[in-house]
């Protein structure tokens, strides 16, 4: 997936700041595909989202990663298990404080971006883990 992504200048330690930087640009490529937001930072004391939408009826909890080289593997991969059951236990959290969303439909995306080659790279999973 090709987009109009605006350059970030990292500085060492910056990390949250950087973490914002790559949730907004997924967000801004999630929104030009019809998703709408309902939270940015879904903090529970077990996990965090970066990003609540809608896409349609479904509700998406979207988990943003980023790379700056594969020497780790992608952004996707880096997604564990055990980071898994805390997104979901989070979503699980969201949905019991927002209970008006709570009979919808419910997926789980990862939106994975890296540099290749100097160029910056998104990869939108739709559907990337279930809930378990």
């Amino acid at each position: 997936m090709k987009a109009g992504i605006p350059p970030f200048r990292a500085r060492a330690g910056d990390t949250r700041r950087q973490g914002r930087h790559w949730e907004q640009v997924a967000e801004r490529i999630l929104h030009k595909h019809g998703l709408k937001t309902l939270k940015r930072n879904h903090f529970a004391r077990f996990g965090e989202i970066d990003l609540v939408m809608l896409d349609g009826e479904t509700l998406v909890f979207v988990e943003v990663r980023f790379r700056a080289g594969r020497s780790h593997g992608s952004g996707a991969d880096s997604i564990t298990r055990s980071k898994q059951e805390r997104i979901v236990a989070a979503a699980r959290h969201f949905l019991m404080r927002e209970r008006g969303h709570a009979l919808r439909p419910c997926r789980f995306d990862v939106v994975s971006i890296e540099k290749k080659e100097g160029r910056t790279v998104v990869d939108w999973i739709r559907g990337a883990f279930e809930a378990g």
